[in-house]
C-alpha cells in the first residue's frame, strides 16, 4: 500500500491558505449573489439564507472543479474531489457568516445600497476564515481534500 506523503509545513500552510481563499471567494460570490437576488425579490429571511447558502456551495465547488476539468480530470472525479475538498470549509464559512449576519439587527432587512447589507457579510467571513483555514489545513495534512486536487496523495 502506498504511503501518503504529507506536505512540508510551509507547503501545508500555503496550500491551506490557497484552498481557503478559493472557498472564501466561492462563498462570497454565492452569498452576495443569493442575498442580492433575495433582497431584490423581497424574500423573507429563511428563503434568502437558503438561496445564499446554496449558491455559495455551488460557486465554491465550481471554483474547485474548473481547474480540475481543465487539467483533464473526468467530470465525476472532479465532482467528488470538489465535494471532498470544500464541503467542510464551505459549511464552516456559511454557518458562521449567516449566523453573524442574522444576529446583526436590521442586516437581513437592509438593501443593496446600505452599508448594513455589506459589512455584516464581510465581517462574518472574516470571523469564519481562520476556522475554515484550520479545517483545510487538517484535511490536507491527512492527505484529504485539496491534497488530492494538488497531488499530495
Amino acid at each position: 500500500m502506498a504511503e501518503l506523503r504529507a506536505p512540508l509545513r510551509s507547503d501545508l500552510n500555503r496550500l491551506a491558505f490557497s484552498a481557503t481563499n478559493h472557498c472564501l471567494l466561492g462563498c462570497v460570490l454565492g452569498e452576495v449573489t443569493g442575498m442580492a437576488i433575495a433582497t431584490t425579490l423581497g424574500w423573507s429571511d429563511l428563503p434568502s439564507i437558503a438561496l445564499a447558502v446554496g449558491l455559495a456551495f455551488l460557486f465554491g465547488y465550481s471554483l474547485t472543479m474548473i481547474p480540475l476539468l481543465r487539467g483533464g480530470l473526468a467530470l465525476a472525479l472532479a465532482v467528488t474531489t470538489a465535494l471532498a475538498a470544500d464541503t467542510i470549509s464551505i459549511a464552516i464559512m456559511e454557518a458562521i457568516d449567516n449566523l453573524f449576519v442574522w444576529m446583526v439587527p436590521g442586516a437581513m432587512e437592509s438593501g443593496l445600497g446600505d452599508a448594513l447589507f455589506w459589512w455584516p457579510i464581510l465581517t462574518g467571513f472574516a470571523i469564519a476564515y481562520p476556522f475554515a483555514f484550520l479545517a483545510q489545513r487538517l484535511l490536507i495534512a491527512r492527505g484529504k481534500g485539496h491534497a488530492h486536487a494538488h497531488g499530495h496523495d
